[in-house]
């Protein structure tokens, strides 16, 4: 009998499953949740009694040796993406991970090399924004030529948070703006464009106690145009992103976390005018967790191949490395 629904296992409480992907999980129409495991095997109680999972585990590794788990959510912090992922992989699971997917392009490659050897299972980068259908309908209006040629992309993602205790604000733990926000800018304007950056130059400032980049601004020449766009943890709270091609411009106010029982608004303007397309109210993160959990069932690629993850880690590798001294060319990025 056909399998109907991928049954997934939960990595940790953490708060973006909690309030994130375990919902969109549990209103999915081809995933139901099995376990969730925490090193806490009393959080793992509670949450797995707040959600009606049916099993909960006070280690890891006894969730990833559940017979009744085919797929595992990984939303632990960043320097722990590969290493439980690879276990995941090996212990014959498929893995939807947080972005970015490693925190170093060594890591990145390590676990390709990895994945490489299980060619059936499936394992993706979850960036949940590329899943929302205002950005198909973006991409429609470049396709049909309302903005021209694509010249600049201009964004910027920023938040205020200084918790010593948060793990985003250790350096040991992958913690930083470009890996937990920048990424999305990087990784949208490769969407955009649809090709990868052939230089990159960023100018970063650390926090002095927490030694991670608490703002960043980052240009990116494609050869097609440009990509500009700033990322800050010690920000005010704002995202946008701006599109301008030779004869006309596209605005998005909330690019990557759209309000899911709200419509998405796109600003489109050019020499005719302004116009205001509006897109349905979803949540974007029921449907990558669908279009992952479909792609198993149906023996099919996943929507986002590692190799993307892999291109995104380039460009965060070379902003790291030009960081204030000189644009680096991505043909360096080995």
């Amino acid at each position: 009998m056909k399998k109907e629904k991928i049954r997934w296992g939960i990595l940790s409480t953490a708060r973006i499953g909690t309030d994130k992907v375990i919902p969109a999980l549990r209103a999915g129409k081809y995933s139901e949740i099995k376990a969730l495991a925490s090193r806490d095997i009393g959080k793992a109680r509670r949450v797995a009694e707040r959600f009606s999972i049916p099993k909960f585990y006070g280690s890891y590794e006894a969730l990833l040796k559940d017979p009744e788990v085919d797929a595992i959510y990984n939303p632990l912090p960043n320097h722990l993406h590969v290493p439980w992922t690879e276990k995941a992989v090996l212990a014959g699971k498929h893995v939807l991970c947080e972005k970015p997917i490693a925190p170093t392009l060594k890591e990145t490659l390590r676990l390709l090399d990895t994945v490489k050897a299980y060619p059936h299972i499936r394992v993706m980068e979850a960036f949940m924004y590329r899943f929302h259908p205002q950005w198909d309908k973006v991409r429609q209006m470049i396709a049909e030529g309302m903005i021209g040629k694509i010249r600049t992309v201009i964004s910027s993602f920023t938040y205020f948070n200084d918790d010593p205790e948060d793990y985003r604000n250790y350096r040991e733990y992958g913690g930083g703006g470009i890996l937990d926000i920048g990424c999305y800018s990087i990784s949208s304007a490769r969407y955009l464009f649809g090709e990868e950056p052939l230089e990159v130059y960023g100018i970063l400032e650390n926090d002095p106690a927490f030694h991670v980049d608490r703002l960043a601004s980052v240009v990116m020449k494609f050869e097609q145009g440009t990509c500009l766009f700033t990322s800050s943890t010690q920000m005010f709270d704002d995202q946008f992103l701006l599109l301008t091609g030779t004869t006309g411009q596209i605005k998005l106010p909330l690019p990557f976390n759209p309000l899911p029982d709200k419509p998405a608004i796109i600003y489109y303007k050019n020499e005719q005018g302004e116009k205001i397309f509006k897109t349905t109210a979803v949540d974007q993160y029921m449907l990558m967790t669908d279009a992952f959990s479909l792609s198993i069932l149906e023996n099919k690629p996943v929507p986002t191949p590692l190799e993307d993850a892999l291109h995104n880690m380039k460009v965060i590798e070379a902003i790291f490395r030009s960081a204030g001294k000189k644009p680096v060319n991505l043909q360096e990025i080995k």
